[in-house]
């Protein structure tokens, strides 16, 4: 497939709108879940106005997933919520969603196997490690639904589009091989550069760009060297999720030290130490020879959004993305966080705008 029309491809699916977290479980209090079906209407709605070319996603196997994710986290989510039903948990005590009750920490094993729990209830604390990133019965087609419209985007880029963008929801990149949360279930920020390295690119970058360090993809590529990993984010230990990630000093380990780089950034960065920022992790992508890139498209970083408390404009957001654009590597946007239903369809497009004008 190639491209004459300007701007990004779009991808979409129906089946991301599947998911409704009902709520979030924060520090032991429910309160109402952020990450809901209508940020990706606004977004879409935002993007049809700009003019870019939307799409349907088609189905995709489950080959490049199943080398991202260990299988049994696949099963598990693909399950789980028709588990929880079976048991009885909404009705006796009432909770409707898949929530974990007990974590087994490495402190809790000291040492000892991790094992599968028989009780659904305990197996929801094996493979998800927070209380905020609730399954319910529209979770799993909405997740694998975003992998879907992931590698359709991917594809569309192989095929000759220059930019893609993968409407995801819900998000992904606090994902690991073998655990979620963060409102996140399966990566497709690492579906996108999996799929782009079995393509043929020797070398892939991802650039993410949400307020959160995206725990879940770092993990993933730690210890190879053929995927650059770089993310500017709110500092976590300045008291920010993912809290236990993030740090400058976390680089790569084995043959991928040095293709991981953290900019983590101090509370009420505006656009100035962001692009800086942003231009540093762009060098290392072209120190490290990447012939493709993936973009995790966090808008949370903006100044009105509820999450984060770094304060970039619109104008921020574009002229990151026209600076990401000047890499002129073929780019797969995959979206991430952005919670300001107000202003989030805009922030995406602006940042696409740059991305597809550098």
């Amino acid at each position: 497939m190639t491209t004459s029309a300007p701007g990004a491809l779009v991808v979409r699916s129906d089946a991301c709108l599947a998911h409704v977290p009902g709520a979030e479980i924060w520090v032991g209090v429910r309160t109402p879940g952020t990450e809901v079906a209508e940020r990706a209407a606004r977004i879409e709605t935002a993007l049809r106005g700009a003019g870019h070319r939307v799409v349907e996603a088609v189905p995709h196997d489950d080959d490049v997933l199943l080398r991202v994710h260990d299988a049994r986290l696949v099963e598990h989510l693909r399950t789980v919520y028709d588990r929880w039903v079976a048991a009885g948990f909404p009705d006796e005590p009432g909770q409707d969603r898949v929530v974990p009750y007990l974590i087994p920490s490495a402190g809790m094993l000291d040492g000892l196997p991790e094992r599968e729990p028989t009780a659904v209830h305990a197996a929801a604390g094996r493979w998800c490690y927070d209380t905020m990133t609730l399954v319910g019965p529209g979770t799993w087609e909405a997740a694998r639904g975003a992998v879907d419209v992931t590698q359709s985007a991917v594809d569309a880029v192989v095929g000759g589009e220059p930019l893609a963008y993968a409407l995801t929801r819900p998000p992904g990149h606090h994902v690991t091989r073998a655990a979620y949360g963060g409102s996140c279930y399966l990566n497709n920020a690492a579906v996108a550069a999996q799929e782009l390295r079995d393509a043929g690119h020797d070398r892939v970058a991802v650039v993410d760009v949400d307020a959160h360090h995206g725990n879940g993809t770092q993990a993933v590529f730690y210890d190879r060297a053929d995927v650059f990993y770089g993310s500017l984010h709110v500092d976590p230990g300045a008291g920010w999720f993912p809290h236990y990630a993030g740090f400058s000093d976390e680089i790569g380990r084995s043959a991928g030290r040095g293709t991981n780089l953290n900019v983590p950034l101090p509370e009420g960065t505006g656009d100035d130490a962001w692009l800086i920022a942003l231009d540093r992790i762009a060098t290392a992508v072209e120190a490290h020879g990447s012939s493709a890139l993936v973009v995790s498209l966090g808008v949370d970083a903006a100044l009105a959004d509820p999450e984060s408390p770094l304060r970039v404009s619109h104008e921020g957001y574009e002229t990151g993305g026209r600076r990401l654009g000047a890499l002129r590597l073929p780019t797969v946007a995959v979206q991430e966080g952005g919670y300001h239903l107000d202003t989030l369809g805009d922030l995406v497009a602006v940042t696409l705008r740059g991305l597809a004008t550098a």
